[in-house]
């Protein structure tokens, strides 16, 4: 496993007061730092952005800012990291979205393309629905009462996972697991459903704990005991 800097984002292990105080606790942040700062199942610069997308989440714009840095001087496209707007407008929401949008545009300051024409896309009769039982296997109560009860709601609902999942450049597998960063980080049992399309996309169990090691670094050790049972939930 390659080592990768980590003093320039990692204001914990910098901090004399735990240094003082917390010999146990910092050498065990920094072995987690590790694993998150080096090459392993998934690339560094991939990992810097799980953390950034996870520190959005928590509201910790400032550790956004730093790990987005980090993973564009690891070699970040600005299209790789750009998937994390997608991802956070559907999993997150509006302020979510926001607030990683004015970081990434920070970090990779937009050019001048004048106006974008609001994009329109047509959805076919039960192409939600098909949409779904492809994915899930079964229809999820919570979608089918969506498409019974508000139909547009379903359109909207299929429109936003298939952006995320399907229409980023980072591809099905770490968008997938892109989910389950900002999942885990808040210790949500959601995480099952896109640990499994991990796997269905092709990503390895040893991919998936990496990818929730990430965000210990935002959530604390409770994110890996949530994250971890998580893992253990099998579709059926």
């Amino acid at each position: 496993m390659e080592q990768q800097t980590i003093s320039s984002t990692s204001l914990l292990l910098q901090s004399k007061l735990l240094r003082k105080i917390a010999p146990y606790t910092l050498a065990g942040y920094s072995r987690w730092r590790q694993l998150v700062d080096s090459d392993g199942a998934i690339p560094a610069r991939i990992k810097a952005l799980y953390v950034a997308v996870a520190a959005t989440t928590k509201g910790y714009v400032s550790m956004a800012q730093r790990e987005l840095k980090r993973a564009h001087q690891l070699g970040l496209t600005f299209e790789e990291a750009s998937a994390a707007a997608v991802v956070l407008s559907s999993v997150r929401g509006e302020g979510a979205a926001l607030s990683f949008i004015s970081t990434l545009e920070a970090e990779y300051p937009p050019g001048s393309e004048g106006e974008v024409p609001m994009p329109e896309i047509e959805v076919g009769p039960e192409e939600a629905e098909q949409n779904f039982l492809r994915y899930f296997g079964t229809m999820p109560p919570s979608l089918g009462k969506l498409i019974e009860l508000l139909p547009l709601g379903g359109d909207a609902y299929y429109l936003m996972r298939e952006g995320t999942i399907n229409g980023t450049a980072l591809g099905p597998k770490y968008s997938e697991l892109m989910l389950v960063a900002v999942l885990a980080a808040d210790y949500s049992p959601l995480a099952s459903v896109h640990i499994n399309g991990a796997r269905t996309a092709g990503a390895t169990e040893t991919e998936i704990a990496e990818t929730i090691v990430c965000t210990v670094l935002t959530s604390g050790l409770s994110a890996w005991v949530s994250g971890a049972n998580a893992m253990d939930v099998r579709p059926g």
